[in-house]
């Protein structure tokens, strides 16, 4: 929808200027004259390149929308009126992809929407979980509480999400570099070592032979190879597209030794932190269920929770199901169990929460105390044997040419 640049002056004749998306030119001049402004100046706002190009347009990153939920929840507190609110923090906002979501939010909660509708049209800015949160607001009449506890959500689950991210990170950046390594070695560095055996006309150790045939294979079909793991690659998130294959895989990864552990430990403080949080803000715990069954992540514990979620609608308590599936700890469900007996339910999942990200700083702490020595010893191993294997004709040729001597 075009976005329309204008001028004018308010009714105390104070120069006024702003945009407005709007269909065309004569409605988005009705608009504006709605908030009883003269308008002197109104033209299409020239488009940004990037729009041209939607994959480099920037995303809505985690630290932007806790920032804005911060500011608003700290304005609707403070009596402000929702566009006003939206219309500052638009202003302000340097995000220029997440500047043109408030935006739309703005005009449609000016054309009557709810603020729970108007950002129900933005999924990849607003998740369902944010968007029946401010519902919930909505009707209880608390938006600035809910607010509130959303910043407080989102700033746990990312620092949740980075800690995770950063165990996977250091592994993954060591095997990249041991594989760019190996192959300079294999392609570039080994051949003239070959040229050179082969001038002399020794004869060369096994393990030598061994690595120059690797090298020769390396050169001769690199391009296959990178081309194969990117098929691999692209092949096993396909293979995750289909329902039957992710849940294939979601099961490996829980049952992963060290890693397995480490996804169960993060989906159980995830699916605490999300119902904790829901429940407090008066969200049905049904509802509440199939929101966090959508946003676990792995489809193993999102059956579970939906198998659970049943069997409470049918009268069952909320501990009982859930330590039927066998996903979630004995620990946990016990507290679950205490938290309902106490009628303190929301409490204790926060408690639960706030256990398991404490769980999760340990497990990467001693996943990273575990693979630092096991990449030291596979870098070692592997660099080392090819130079070994190199050398070795190298120490026979000198002993030769010294026994002759």
């Amino acid at each position: 929808m075009p976005i329309y640049v204008w001028t004018g002056t308010d009714r105390n004749g104070r120069k006024q200027k702003g945009e407005i998306e709007a269909d065309n030119v004569v409605i988005a001049r009705q608009m504006i004259l709605r908030k009883n402004m003269s308008v002197k100046t109104l033209r299409a706002k020239p488009r940004d390149l990037m729009e041209y190009f939607p994959a480099l347009q920037g995303r809505v990153r985690e630290k932007d929308l806790v920032i804005f939920v911060r500011q608003f929840s700290t304005m609707i507190d403070a009596g402000l009126p929702l566009v006003q609110c939206l219309d500052i923090l638009q202003e302000q906002q340097e995000n220029q992809a997440f500047k043109r979501i408030i935006n739309r939010v703005k005009r449609d909660v000016e054309e009557g929407a709810t603020l729970s509708d108007a950002i129900r049209k933005h999924p990849k800015a607003f998740d369902i979980l944010f968007v029946n949160l401010v519902a919930a607001g909505e009707v209880g009449g608390i938006l600035d509480v809910i607010l509130g506890r959303l910043a407080n959500y989102i700033e746990k689950a990312a620092r949740l999400k980075k800690k995770v991210k950063g165990a996977m990170t250091y592994p993954a950046i060591v095997v990249t570099i041991a594989f760019v390594v190996v192959a300079v070695i294999l392609i570039y560095v080994i051949p003239v070592f070959a040229g050179l055996f082969r001038d002399a006309g020794a004869k060369l150790p096994a393990m030598t032979l061994f690595v120059m045939g690797v090298s020769e294979f390396a050169q001769m079909y690199f391009h296959w190879i990178v081309l194969a793991l990117v098929a691999c690659f692209v092949l096993f998130k396909q293979f995750r597209k289909n329902p039957a294959g992710r849940h294939l895989t979601d099961r490996i990864f829980l049952r992963a030794p060290v890693f397995g552990m480490l996804i169960r430990k993060v989906a159980v403080a995830r699916f605490s932190r999300t119902l904790g949080t829901m429940l407090a803000s008066g969200v049905p715990i049904l509802d509440g269920l199939d929101i966090v069954a959508a946003t676990s992540g792995n489809t193993v514990i999102e059956r579970a929770i939906l198998h659970a979620r049943v069997a409470i609608s049918e009268g069952r308590s909320v501990a009982e199901p859930l330590a039927e599936t066998g996903v979630f700890p004995g620990m946990v469900t016990q507290m679950i169990a205490v938290g309902e007996a106490t009628g303190q339910l929301d409490t204790m999942l926060g408690k639960i929460a706030d256990f398991y990200d404490e769980e999760v700083d340990a497990a990467v702490e001693a996943l990273t105390s575990l693979l630092e020595p096991m990449l030291i010893v596979f870098l070692g191993v592997t660099v080392g044997g090819l130079l070994i294997a190199m050398y070795l004709p190298i120490f026979q040729i000198a002993d030769v040419v010294g026994r002759g001597h």
